[in-house]
């Protein structure tokens, strides 16, 4: 909706400043052939064009604004600045036209030029006129970031200077010195060549994929400060029309998850849109193995790389080795052999990480990817669960307050979920190694267990631990 807004105010601005050229070159036209000023005519002849002008323009923001398609992946906002570029070689064939004109009247002493009211008139309007049309074409033209529309506003605020210019050698003409008006003619020609000028280079440069001044340094100082980016290894700017598209390739670090990537790339995109509303943004991230990563955190990337499931990294130091271990998790219809040849792909990749100076070790565990079945057991089961829990939860000395406590049949054997609390103030590892004692304790005292899993929360403020 905010597209199509855009292109409706871009061709209703570029179709007013038509009418526009159209009123001003017939107005001059008229003027300079009852006056026979030269000045006055290069100023309709200039109008006429930029009437031609402001139809290439207003093709051009009808095209422009179409959406991209197969044949055209980035659109069609390059029109503009062909549209432009055709602009630009109107101004210099009316600027030669001029000058052409002007030395042949200066050459042969042909200065019939009569200084009217109306002649004046029409200059005057003109000018405003002119005024009025480039500050809405440059109003526009920044709101939408078009490149055709200004190219428009600078033929009109040229126009404005090459009538102050006419209206000068007219004054000339009024005090007797006629040859004001070929000269006149002649600084026209200067502000025509200027603005051609102006308009040319600025053009070419978004033919040629010219990025705009600065605008990749502030791009890569933009993403070089992004929280997570670890690198940036390479970033491209191309204009296309109203649209800046941006590409960039950085490096994060390797340890990062998907969601962690996809992140740091939705904040650096809002980043760069917040400061260039119309940059489209494209980037490519790499792992990078950061300097200041840990053993786990280096096992867990080299895991991940070939979508192996790893948890309880152990790592420790003797005699100058690392010893390096963790569960490893296959489909447990998996062979021993398959498992055995994936564990040992990844222990490869591990001792090409960290070197000979490394021994790695790898439980091997089922995982299962398929919901298994199962019903709650009965009365007298959940009471039997539920009350050598408590007992064993109150041996503990630091657990209490069992709830949430769930018991269900499966085919592989029986699941107990329970949550317990404990002090706030205990460590991870001291609270994990209770858990553990008291569930190898509980499988010994009630065989048939297969899943176990204990959840421990922070006691409540102010209420005493105790059992539920």
């Amino acid at each position: 909706m905010h597209a199509h807004a855009h292109s409706h105010e871009k061709q209703n601005v570029a179709l007013s400043s038509m009418v526009a050229s159209a009123l001003m070159t017939i107005g001059k036209l008229i003027v300079g052939l009852s006056t026979g000023s030269l000045g006055i005519l290069s100023e309709a002849l200039h109008s006429f064009l930029d009437f031609g002008a402001t139809i290439i323009t207003y093709a051009a923001v009808r095209v422009s604004d179409k959406p991209a398609d197969d044949d055209h992946p980035y659109g069609h906002g390059k029109i503009e600045s062909v549209a432009a570029l055709a602009e630009t070689a109107l101004l210099f064939i009316t600027s030669f036209w001029i000058i052409k004109e002007a030395a042949h009247r200066i050459l042969s002493g042909n200065y019939e030029v009569e200084a009217t009211w109306w002649s004046i008139a029409v200059i005057l309007a003109s000018i405003a006129i002119d005024f009025s049309r480039a500050r809405a074409l440059k109003r526009v033209a920044k709101k939408t970031n078009s490149q055709a529309l200004a190219a428009d506003a600078l033929h009109f605020s040229s126009d404005i200077l090459s009538s102050a210019v006419v209206l000068v050698g007219l004054g000339f003409v009024a005090i007797g010195w006629p040859i004001g008006d070929p000269i006149a003619a002649i600084g026209v020609s200067f502000f025509v060549c200027h603005a051609g000028w102006v308009l040319g280079r600025s053009t070419i440069d978004t033919l040629v994929d010219a990025a705009p001044s600065g605008s990749v340094e502030r791009i890569t100082a933009i993403i070089g400060s992004a929280k997570g980016v670890a690198d940036v290894n390479l970033v491209r700017v191309r204009p296309v029309g109203s649209v800046l598209f941006v590409e960039a390739d950085i490096a994060v670090s390797r340890s990062y998850s998907q969601p962690q990537v996809a992140g740091i790339l939705k904040t650096i995109e809002g980043t760069i849109k917040a400061e260039m509303p119309e940059a489209e943004v494209s980037i490519t991230t790499h792992p990078l193995a950061l300097d200041t990563e840990t053993v786990h955190q280096r096992v867990t990337a080299i895991a991940a790389s070939r979508g192996a499931n790893v948890h309880h990294i152990t790592a420790h130091h003797s005699g100058g080795r690392l010893f390096v271990s963790f569960d490893l998790e296959v489909e447990e219809n998996l062979s021993i052999r398959a498992a055995h040849d994936v564990a040992s792909l990844l222990e490869a990749d591990i001792r090409a990480e960290f070197g000979d100076v490394i021994d790695v070790e790898t439980h091997i565990e089922p995982f299962q990817d398929k919901g298994v079945r199962g019903e709650d057991v009965d009365a007298d089961e959940f009471t039997k669960v539920s009350v050598l829990l408590e007992v064993l939860i109150r041996e503990t000395g630091i657990l209490g307050g069992m709830h949430k406590l769930r018991v269900r049949k499966t085919e592989h054997g029986l699941i107990v979920i329970f949550h317990c609390r404990t002090s706030p103030e205990r460590s991870v590892a001291d609270v994990h190694k209770v858990v553990d004692a008291l569930e190898c304790k509980f499988q010994t005292a009630f065989p048939g267990v297969w899943r176990m899993v204990a959840h421990t929360e922070p006691e409540i403020e102010n209420e005493p631990l105790r059992l539920q």
